[in-house]
């Protein structure tokens, strides 16, 4: 994978999932890059106190050498890639392609075929990108030691939040596979998780489908979470929801809302990917559409904060939302902040920018 873009320090999509796992993160900033926090902090985030509202979403961040580089670098609400009860294979190599979608990619667009590349002419700020890996995991056996390392990493001001997803094994019911979220994010909580994030948005994992558009499987899985694991925070992470899902959204939103403190969007917006044959561009079954991600989603995040944000204070809720999608720079941020997040997460921008977070700091 070549072009304009170097390999980039939070995941190079040139080495295997594997290689970046244990021998990442590779490129390392000079110290006087680093910011540094001083002083009392100024912004809040489920009742913590924080540097910046300003972050890196689940993905990127593969272990606690990925979490440690990221709170040394400015991000100080970070997410540990989404993690399962079982150990799980990663899809086949290549993971990421660059995508040259030329503007947006509204919903329309993102129903015809989209051309996977190898390599782009764009610039950080404006480049997309699709990912598929399927949440692999190395299990419990791993994580929870990991996650307690990660955890050790997270500064004053600073809040490391786990992520986690449930995982349909032989013979389970749908209670079970409920169940199984519940049971993962009660590990991580034993393992020093001070916040869990429940993946309900992954859509490239076709067994399980997109759980967050159902209402019923949706609250069930943040009931039963709740009653695992008391008081810790609860995140919901969403993907987007169409203009004609808002009575979906809304509904799921107040009969959850009494169980979580925070809802994250979004995650990506699914489409086919081919080759400039027009054939399959990922290898393996089931990945002809795979999620696209970078800056022509922006506005499906924003679109989606703003109708959480007025949601709340029509309602008169207290959830909180962290806008994820298409942040690539300083600007990017401040309008996510102005459409109501309450903390902005980036993921590809980081990756091709690994000073993003101290851009962001230099002008709090």
């Amino acid at each position: 994978m070549s072009g304009s873009n170097k390999s980039v320090a939070f995941y190079d999509p040139t080495k295997t999932y594997d290689d970046n796992f244990d021998n990442g993160p590779f490129e390392v900033l000079d110290d006087e890059k680093k910011p540094v926090n001083s002083g009392e902090p100024k912004f809040s985030f489920l009742g913590r106190k924080i540097y910046s509202p300003f972050g890196i979403p689940a993905g990127p961040l593969l272990n606690s050498k990925y979490v440690r580089y990221a709170f040394e670098h400015g991000f100080d609400v970070v997410c540990y890639k989404t993690q399962r009860n079982v150990k799980f294979d990663c899809n086949q190599f290549p993971n990421v392609l660059y995508l040259d979608v030329d503007g947006d990619l509204t919903l329309e667009k993102a129903s015809i075929p989209q051309v996977g590349l190898d390599s782009t002419s764009k610039d950080s700020k404006h480049l997309s990108i699709t990912n598929s890996f399927g949440n692999p995991s190395r299990g419990p056996e791993f994580w929870s030691k990991d996650l307690a390392d990660a955890q050790a990493s997270c500064g004053q001001g600073q809040l490391l939040i786990m992520s986690v997803v449930g995982t349909i094994q032989d013979g389970f019911s749908e209670e079970d596979y409920w169940n199984d979220f519940a049971e993962t994010a009660k590990l991580a909580v034993d393992a020093g998780a001070t916040a869990v994030e429940l993946n309900l948005s992954c859509p490239n994992v076709a067994t399980e489908g997109v759980l967050c558009y159902t209402h019923g499987a949706v609250v069930e899985i943040i009931k039963r979470t709740r009653a695992k694991i008391g008081d810790v925070p609860i995140i919901a992470k969403f993907g987007y929801f169409s203009e004609g899902q808002q009575e979906l959204l809304e509904r799921i939103v107040s009969d959850v809302t009494p169980y979580l403190q925070a809802i994250s969007v979004i995650n990506t917006i699914s489409a086919p990917v081919v080759d400039e044959n027009g054939e399959q561009a990922l290898p393996g079954p089931n990945r002809l559409k795979s999620g696209v991600c970078g800056a022509s989603i922006k506005w499906a995040g924003l679109d989606m904060v703003k109708r959480l944000d007025d949601f709340r204070k029509k309602s008169d809720l207290s959830y909180e939302i962290i806008g994820v999608g298409g942040v690539m720079s300083v600007d990017d941020f401040n309008e996510y902040r102005d459409a109501g997040a309450d903390v902005v997460q980036s993921a590809t921008g980081a990756m091709w920018n690994p000073n993003l977070a101290a851009e962001i700091k230099a002008t709090l």
